[in-house]
């Protein structure tokens, strides 16, 4: 079938509007496509499946091993016709400066995809030339299968870039894009807008598209799927099935699909409700799912929703298990203080509270040891997930750990993972893949507490 990875240069060069470009114009010409990001990015996906018309999913060669990254790709290109792969930050940029750990390019290599080089030519010559060298020097078992010229002034600029890269350097160019308004994506402290809030037109992603690169030459890049295992037979038919409520609408959307796929696999039904919009939650609910997002933006909203916030520490209260990462924690929390400096109450389930920073806390990969047994993993357990956030705990009573962090840029460490009645919340945004059991015990806690409260 056919497929690629879309890398860039550096962060900022423009990787995810190319990306969503060329998924657009491929879709336009009929064809079914699967989008996957790599890394622990949760905005990009939400612009990606709005294009492609498939959930996007994440792959991540640091936080999941080589199989379980593998297994992804097969399970997401089923029926298929295409997979597109966009990259994170620069192709060879992961873990650390002295491997290819959790870099585009391994993720490329792991697969056997081609790659599509995508460098920002806005304020560059023959000097970019030179950049290509570089790339195409710095690994030669990575297949550099084109570059795609992004920013660019106009044809003479794309011309001059052109003659210089075709004097010095092997890798075919396939077309180039214009600096273009309506095609843009506003960001802000996080990262992208999410594709909810601020959209491109998809019909002008496909035309600048088709009018710019060179999608003959794109719809050639081959990847040698691996084909799925057959299904074996489950022991799931035999288990009663639960019901998880996933907090999902403007402030909050950051999840794995696929730790969601795992929840249903093992036995959870998904059941999504919003914090925003909704009165109570959903009936008949066995746990709760609070993932992260955007609370800072709706934290008024949030507050004045009062008898949502009661529903929430009402089925807390009662020992229902519930799940939260990042800014569902914050959400459980007892009130937050918003960057302009407003107080706004909050679920008043965790006897914590948190503000915005001016800057980003914790930030990158992290390493989780699990020290007491919880819903997700004994004791004695090793997790992998992502830190990105702009707030803190600013005032706390104390409270059971269930989680020793260990951050991998700065070697930090503390103890994290939060533990109340029937709560575990933690910073941590963790992909379940990193761990075969952690959706299989979750649910399987879940159907324990649901026989003892009933």
């Amino acid at each position: 079938m056919m497929g690629f990875l879309v890398a860039g240069s550096a962060s900022g060069v423009g990787k995810t509007t190319v990306t969503l470009a060329i998924l657009a114009a491929l879709r336009k010409r009929g064809l079914v496509v699967q989008a996957m990001k790599g890394g622990p990015d949760f905005l990009d996906t939400t612009h990606h499946t709005r294009v492609s018309g498939r959930p996007a999913r994440n792959l991540d060669t640091w936080m999941m091993s080589a199989e379980a990254n593998r297994a992804c790709a097969r399970r997401a290109s089923a029926g298929a016709d295409a997979l597109v792969v966009e990259g994170m930050m620069g192709l060879f940029d992961g873990k650390d400066g002295a491997s290819e750990t959790g870099s585009s390019a391994e993720i490329a290599k792991l697969l056997g995809l081609p790659v599509i080089l995508i460098l920002d030519g806005s304020k560059s010559a023959r000097s970019l030339a030179a950049t290509l060298l570089g790339f195409e020097l710095f690994d030669p078992h990575l297949q550099l299968a084109g570059v795609v010229l992004n920013r660019l002034a106009n044809d003479r600029h794309f011309a001059l870039l052109r003659d210089a890269i075709t004097s010095r350097c092997r890798t075919p160019i396939l077309g180039w894009m214009p600096r273009a308004a309506e095609i843009s994506i506003p960001e802000r402290h996080l990262g992208l807008h999410t594709a909810d809030e601020s959209f491109p037109d998809a019909v002008a992603l496909a035309s600048m598209a088709e009018r710019h690169l060179e999608i003959d030459a794109i719809l050639d890049l081959k990847w040698e799927c691996e084909q799925a295992p057959a299904a074996q037979p489950s022991m799931l038919a035999t288990k009663s099935r639960v019901r998880i409520g996933v907090a999902r609408d403007r402030a909050f959307s950051f999840y794995y699909e696929d730790n969601l796929d795992l929840l249903r696999e093992h036995g959870g039904d998904i059941v999504e409700f919003s914090p925003l919009n909704d009165s109570t939650l959903p009936g008949n609910l066995d746990a709760l799912y609070l993932g992260g997002g955007y609370p800072e933006l709706y934290a008024a909203q949030l507050g004045a929703n009062l008898s949502m916030l009661a529903s929430i520490r009402g089925f807390a209260q009662a020992g229902r298990p519930v799940y939260a990462e990042c800014g569902g924690m914050i959400y459980l929390g007892t009130s937050f203080t918003t960057g302009d400096g407003e107080n706004h109450p909050m679920a008043n389930v965790l006897p914590l509270h948190f503000e915005m920073t001016d800057r980003l806390v914790s930030f990158g990969y992290v390493t989780v040891t699990v020290t007491k047994d919880c819903h997700i993993a004994p004791a004695g357990t090793s997790l992998r997930g992502h830190s990105f956030h702009y707030s803190r705990i600013s005032k706390r009573d104390n409270l059971d750990n269930a989680f020793g962090l260990e951050y991998s840029l700065s070697g930090g460490r503390e103890n994290e993972g939060f533990l109340f009645q029937g709560v575990l919340a933690s910073y941590v945004h963790l992909h379940f893949g990193s761990h075969p059991e952690v959706a299989e015990r979750f649910v399987n806690s879940i159907r324990e507490a649901s026989l003892i409260l009933g």
